[in-house]
């Protein structure tokens, strides 16, 4: 096990109606206006987000709304998000959503106070220095940026998907309520049951396989994911199901599955690409694609077989490394998830396209168990053709 550093700042408050108590937690923390953030129009519809206006009015507390985050967050509408929030006067953001609202949250609260363009942050021109801070109502498992210090924006003038890691991205609380699930399309669900599993699968293939402690909750986590992913999808209102993956999720993407690890898959980044190409691209159907030609391109050089081996057998039950990628294309396909790039209508000119935009035209490259660099992106994203 590795020398590490773990912050695990956010406070969760776990369970059914717990987003009755947004007044109170706000309140608690001293909170007079937050901006209420949300995408389209479920938050209205299921009347979730007039629920949590009672519970702050409740509290005396003031609020203004904005909706709109879309899949993907672009930088534009972060840029509104701010101007918004700095005409309101407001003193926090509350993101009410997945994975595209919270970010959008986070990378706007860096802007308030300081006035600065949320690229600059991700593109590392600058740190945050001055944020305001963020909570969070989840309304679906899946990326766990409800806990994490992560944070992606697109930049549709420029077709450029780049993300932001740092400790001032953790929100200051997280409401997690798995019965705000239950009427996810079942698409959403599977998007996001993949992107749970590839947060601690990217972790799981780590190039110092000494860390027995995580590589078994690891594993637990793993398996209860993909069990609780059948359950859900079958039985949307199963809580216990529901519940496990929402919790998972936080889990998987909070640093703890990665404590004393050198990680080594980062299937993520090449799939940045494929939903900057194409916003309607959502993550974890690309994640879906992406992670199984990954498995297949370490298995061919040779490298990570003590991982490709034990993620085989602890995981799927199988003998092999060639029956551990079969069962993970096959539990993709159950859960009704895109197999290849043709699905998305994306051609081997793409995948070229994506290849130099992840490597600018080969002149960077990213470490894993091998380099990788242009001609390897390039072969990985052939596999998934």
């Amino acid at each position: 096990m590795l020398d590490f550093e773990l912050y695990i700042p956010t406070r969760v408050y776990f369970g059914r109606g717990r987003c009755e108590e947004a007044g109170r937690i706000c309140a608690g923390c001293g909170f007079k206006r937050p901006l209420i953030v949300y995408g389209g129009g479920s938050a209205v519809k299921s009347g979730l987000l007039e629920r949590v206006r009672r519970s702050l009015e409740q509290a005396g507390i003031g609020c203004a709304v904005l909706g709109g985050v879309q899949a993907n967050p672009t930088l534009e509408f972060c840029v509104k998000t701010v101007e918004f929030a700095r005409e309101q006067g407001c003193d926090m953001l509350l993101a009410l959503g997945g994975g595209s609202v919270i970010d959008n949250a986070k990378m706007a609260a860096h802007c308030v106070r300081t006035g600065r363009d949320p690229w600059e942050y991700t593109e590392k021109v600058i740190k945050p220095t001055d944020s305001l801070p963020v909570g969070v109502i989840l309304t679906i498992a899946a990326t766990g940026s409800e806990t994490s210090d992560s944070a992606v924006l697109t930049n549709t003038a420029t077709g450029v998907k780049r993300g932001l890691s740092c400790d001032e991205n953790k929100p200051l609380f997280a409401i997690l309520d798995p019965e705000l699930s239950f009427s996810l399309p079942p698409y959403q669900t599977a998007c996001g049951v993949v992107d749970i599993l590839m947060h601690t699968m990217e972790r799981y293939m780590c190039t110092n396989p000494d860390n027995e402690l995580i590589d078994r909750m690891s594993e637990g986590l793993l398996t209860t994911v993909i069990e609780a992913g059948r359950t859900a999808m079958a039985k949307p209102d199963d809580y216990e199901a529901r519940a496990a993956l929402m919790f998972a999720g936080s889990l998987s993407h909070n640093g703890l599955t990665g404590a004393g690890r050198r990680c080594g898959l980062w299937a993520h980044k090449l799939q940045h690409e494929m939903s900057a190409l194409d916003p309607r691209i959502a993550h974890g159907a690309g994640l879906a694609v992406v992670w199984p030609a990954y498995l297949e391109f370490f298995a061919r050089r040779g490298v990570f077989t003590e991982r490709l081996e034990r993620c085989a057998r602890k995981i799927w039950g199988e003998a092999t490394i060639e029956g551990g990628i079969a069962a993970t294309r096959a539990y993709f396909r159950e859960l009704g998830m895109p197999g290849r790039l043709a699905d998305f209508g994306l051609t081997a000119q793409d995948a070229e396209y994506m290849s130099r935009r992840c490597t600018k035209d080969g002149t960077v490259s990213f470490p894993s168990a091998v380099e990788l660099g242009l001609d390897e992106v390039r072969e990985i994203y052939s596999l998934c053709l």
